[in-house]
Parts: structure tokens; sequence; C-alpha cells
């Protein structure tokens, strides 16, 4: 199946056929005494192409928001990377070395929805800091510099790479057999993936299941056998447009989407459909 281009998506919605709504929460930085919500572009690509459902991006309000009446006008959430570590003390670390780089206000607003989007069933996808979020939402504990583990391989990010080159596959990962992400790349027991973090699940949550781990041992993919919706989190970044013709970054992306579908049909059948709300 192709890749939908923003006519293919505008064609749909001039049908009157409803995209999906997408929450996609953004990270807070200042910038010139600015405030900024932001996030990357490739997020939102993937989402809108691949997913094909409709992203809005989600300022770092934190407990400002109604998180109920948030879920209720959603069809997914997609929880993105970012730069910033989750704060310790949201899992119970030491405090951070310093110059670590945090955003209290992200923090503030993803934990406490990652935990309604679970409880009301609505689909959810985190990658790379959105996988480590998942994990301290649900009661697990996080590493902040991994590398620094004995064992572990160097997985930040190369910086003396062209930026074109940094989303490379580095390292491959193995599959839980039987598990969701083996099922979503064809039974494959192994996949190459890339690398550009340097934050990693320690405990994954009691909830979760280990999905895929990577040469060394860092856990790479959990899903939640219990949930009631798709809920996948991955450490790597198949968003980026080299990783997004990967099969499997397809494949993740297609049943996040078609998550998303269903559950914006069964809004629209039951009148709980945001343009009503």
């Amino acid at each position: 199946m192709p890749v939908r281009t923003v006519g293919d998506i505008f064609n749909v919605m001039n049908r009157n056929e409803s995209l999906p709504i997408v929450g996609i929460p953004t990270s807070y930085t200042v910038e010139d005494e600015r405030g900024m919500h932001r996030t990357g572009g490739n997020y939102i690509e993937a989402v809108f192409s691949t997913s094909e459902c409709m992203a809005v991006l989600l300022p770092a309000f934190g407990d400002q928001y109604d998180f109920d009446a948030l879920i209720d006008r959603l069809d997914g959430l997609f929880l993105t990377g970012g730069a910033p570590n989750v704060e310790p003390h949201h899992y119970g670390g030491p405090p951070s070395r310093k110059g670590t780089m945090h955003d209290p206000r992200r923090d503030a607003t993803v934990l406490p929805l990652v935990r309604k989007a679970i409880d009301a069933g609505l689909p959810l996808f985190g990658v790379c800091l959105g996988i480590q979020e998942i994990n301290v939402a649900l009661g697990g504990t996080l590493h902040p510099l991994v590398h620094e583990l004995p064992g572990k391989n160097e997985h930040r990010m190369d910086r003396t790479l062209p930026s074109s080159e940094r989303h490379a596959p580095r390292h491959p990962i193995f599959m839980t057999e039987g598990g969701f992400l083996q099922e979503l790349a064809n039974g494959a027991s192994e996949v190459m993936v890339n690398s550009l973090h340097a934050q990693a699940i320690d405990r994954p949550a009691d909830v979760l299941q280990v999905e895929g781990i990577s040469d060394d041992g860092v856990i790479e993919a959990v899903s939640m056998p219990s949930a009631k919706n798709f809920m996948l989190g991955v450490q790597w970044h198949p968003e980026a447009p080299g990783p997004l013709k990967w099969s499997l970054s397809q494949a993740m992306f297609r049943a996040f989407g078609d998550a998303c579908r269903a559950r914006c049909r069964a809004r629209a059948e039951t009148g709980a459909d945001y343009r009503a709300a």
C-alpha cells in the first residue's frame, strides 16, 4: 500500500469521510524569552501519511487540562521522542546529573494522559521518549544514562554524522516469540533499528510485556496485553523519512491507524463524535 499524499488525504476529507483525530503532545521550550510548544514534523507527517489520521498538537498545559474531556475528543494518542528526560522523581530515581534537560510541563501533561488513555481504551503509540513515558506512567523505572551501564553499547545519537544519516540502522533487536511486535513484523525473529537515545527502560511496569530487546539487552519495545486497544511503545525512531519505509514501520503506523479508525467509527455510532461535543 503506497504512502498517501496530502492531496489524497484531503480528497478523503472532501468526501465527508471522517479522519480519526490523533493527539500529539508537544514539548515546552523557552527561546529568547518566548515559550514554545513544539514537536518534530516527521512525527506529524508519519501519522498523517501512513496511519492516515489527522494530527492535533496538544500544548504542554499539564493539569490545566480536563483530561477526560480531551480523551473523549480523540481517536488516538501518539507520543513522540524529544530531548528532555522524564524527571526521576516520577519513578523514585536519584536526582539527575547537572545539565540534564527536563520538561516538567510535558511530564505533567503526558504522564496523566497515558493513564487516562489506557483506562479509556484509546489507541496509544509511543516512540523513544514516548516508550519511556509510557513505562513511567504505568509504574516502571528508567536508566537515565544506559550507555554507562556495564555491558551496554553506545545508544546515543552520533552527532558527528550528517542529520540525514543519523536514523540509519545501527543494531538488531530480537523479538519476543509470539508477541505483538513479532506479529506486526510478519513473524520475523529480529530486525535492524536505529538508535538515538541515552535514557531507556530499567524495570518495566508490571502491566507491560517486553516485545523486543537489543543485542546488549536494552528493552526496545513493550506492549500491554491487558490493554483494551492498541498499545505499543518502541525505543527507536520509525517515523523518520528513511525508517518510515521499513516494512515494520509501515506495519506499526498502519495498525495504529486502523485502531484509531475503529474508535472513530465507534464514537460516531454512539453519538460521541467530537464535532457534536
